[in-house]
């Protein structure tokens, strides 16, 4: 008997860059997959320079003084996001990105199926995680980290560790998040007047390691294969003309 072919996914290794291209490269991926058969895909990337993320929805209400922060030499960018959420420092993080249309149920549900991935891959790295509790008091707080919904993911202590977001297009979601890996504590106090949980990332561990593992994890809670294939030329030269 033949062995039932997987579901193919674009795999699009790690990626460094401004906030802006990196939120571009994020909202053409879905708008792709939406209007143009793109294959559902998995990305990772980091942000540089270093940068404040905003989510859709909070507009101007942010404290002022992010609009004056340096950090070596150079003011951080604020940054909008296509989703929602409050405000993410983007310093000695991880972010990943999920672009795909196969998943049933409400926001909650997709969430949870998606984060899914996440849960398996740190557990393998020794990090068991868990999903954090909604919160009112979470929409009073600029900070996405300050407190967990029950979107996001949690260590053994409760402190948040991913913060997630999502937008939805019908059935096509775009669902990205940030790793909290290793913080400049400094920075992070100066930008929201208090110090990140303790970090729980062994010193040992490389970044390569976490990507190659939570990809691993995500070849099998999407029960799909891999293709690696970086942005081409031409897809960036896109991507850039809708700055």
């Amino acid at each position: 008997m033949l062995k039932k072919q997987l579901p193919t996914w674009r795999f699009i290794p790690l990626i460094e860059g401004h906030g802006k291209l990196q939120m571009a490269i994020d909202e053409w991926l879905l708008k792709q997959h939406q209007h143009h058969n793109h294959p559902p895909t998995l990305r990772f990337y980091t942000w540089n320079p270093v940068a404040i993320s905003l989510g859709i929805s909070q507009k101007h209400h942010f404290p002022n003084h992010w609009q004056n922060i340096t950090y070596q030499g150079k003011s951080l960018d604020l940054v909008k996001r296509p989703s929602g959420g409050r405000g993410v420092l983007h310093q000695g993080d991880l972010t990943y990105a999920v672009i795909t249309s196969n998943l049933e149920g409400n926001l909650d549900q997709v969430y949870r199926q998606i984060c899914q991935f996440l849960i398996l891959g740190w557990k393998e790295l020794g990090i068991k995680l868990y999903f954090g509790e909604p919160k009112k008091l979470y929409l009073n707080s600029p900070n996405c980290f300050k407190l967990a919904t029950n979107a996001d993911l949690v260590n053994s202590h409760g402190h948040k560790f991913i913060g997630s977001a999502q937008l939805k297009k019908a059935k096509f979601i775009l669902q990205h998040g940030s790793m909290m890996l290793k913080p400049d504590l400094k920075l992070f106090e100066k930008v929201f007047n208090s110090l990140p949980p303790q970090s729980i990332i062994p010193e040992s561990l490389s970044l390569d390691e976490i990507i190659n593992t939570l990809t691993k994890a995500a070849e099998k809670c999407f029960n799909c294969q891999f293709v690696i294939q970086p942005l081409s030329e031409e897809e960036m030269k896109e991507i850039k003309s809708h700055f």
